[in-house]
């Protein structure tokens, strides 16, 4: 089988980060929300970021227009007939998650393969909740899509070796790299990540040093391009909180657990830019 048609669900920021580069790419492109606005606002937001490339000279206006052309909203789930590949980038809720995935096992083609943009939830789980475990896969693109090149690519139980190699491949005909990673917790990108959000929320808590020295130490002591509370903040306070949680839970280890402040911050509604407040404030 060669990837053709894509179908991603979910117009937020990641699922339209993920409908463009594929756009861009010469995939055929079907883009699906449950919520029209949402679904309205994705296809607006990936002209904006098209555009500004063009003003930028990134790419030619043509290259605009292609791959707009390629892009097309889908009212219904039931468009997954239509797919090689769906990608689904909705909440991180397994619930949820595992009831897309029940879904597009029905409406897609025998041959089609489903993969999940999840950033925690067990592909073994969501495979589970389909007839066609072999040909379901994680597909964790880092934020913002459009910029970072990295791909994690997720095995489950029953992933076959087929399906890795098309979604390797396809990972890299978007420009991205992918590295292989087996089902776990977290996977790699997370397990890494969240214990040293936690630790840096935990290191605020106990007064040792502020926001923004914090910050600052990891920029400038370890050339991380963005401190740990400010991609907190990035990433949302409720995942940090939820990724946690999942780490916790999957490996028993007290290390994973959650700091306090950041639960707290969480049940005060303080999630990061999206909500205009979290370790910093924003306008």
């Amino acid at each position: 089988m060669t990837i053709q048609n894509v179908m991603v669900i979910g117009a937020g920021q990641m699922g339209a980060g993920i409908a463009q580069v594929c756009a861009q790419s010469g995939y055929n492109v079907l883009l699906h929300d449950a919520k029209e606005e949402a679904l309205n606002q994705g296809i607006a937001n990936i002209e904006k970021r098209l555009e500004r490339s063009v003003s930028k000279d990134r790419i030619s206006e043509q290259a605009k227009q292609d791959a707009l052309a390629r892009l097309q909203p889908a009212a219904a789930l039931e468009n997954a007939r239509q797919c090689d590949i769906a990608i689904e980038a909705i909440v991180e809720n397994r619930d949820v998650k595992t009831g897309i995935f029940s879904k597009l096992d029905a409406y897609a083609p025998e041959h089609a393969i489903l993969a999940s943009n999840t950033s925690s939830v067990p592909i073994t789980e969501l495979a589970a909740a389909t007839n066609r475990p072999g040909q379901v896969i994680g597909m964790h693109y880092m934020n913002p899509v459009p910029v970072m090149p990295l791909v994690e690519v997720i095995r489950g139980l029953e992933t076959n070796d087929e399906t890795y190699k098309q979604v390797a491949a396809m990972a890299y005909s978007l420009s991205k790299t992918a590295v292989e990673v087996n089902d776990s917790p977290g996977f790699a990108a997370n397990r890494i990540l969240m214990p040293m959000i936690n630790e840096a929320v935990f290191t605020l808590q106990e007064g040792t040093a502020s926001v923004e020295d914090i910050d600052t130490v990891m920029k400038l002591g370890m050339n991380h391009p963005m401190g740990p509370l400010t991609l907190a903040d990035f990433i949302g306070l409720d995942t940090c909180l939820f990724i946690m949680e999942v780490l916790q839970d999957g490996f028993g280890d007290s290390k994973y657990r959650p700091c306090p402040l950041l639960r707290k911050y969480v049940n005060a509604g303080w999630l990061g830019k999206k909500a205009g407040r979290g370790f910093y404030q924003y306008q």
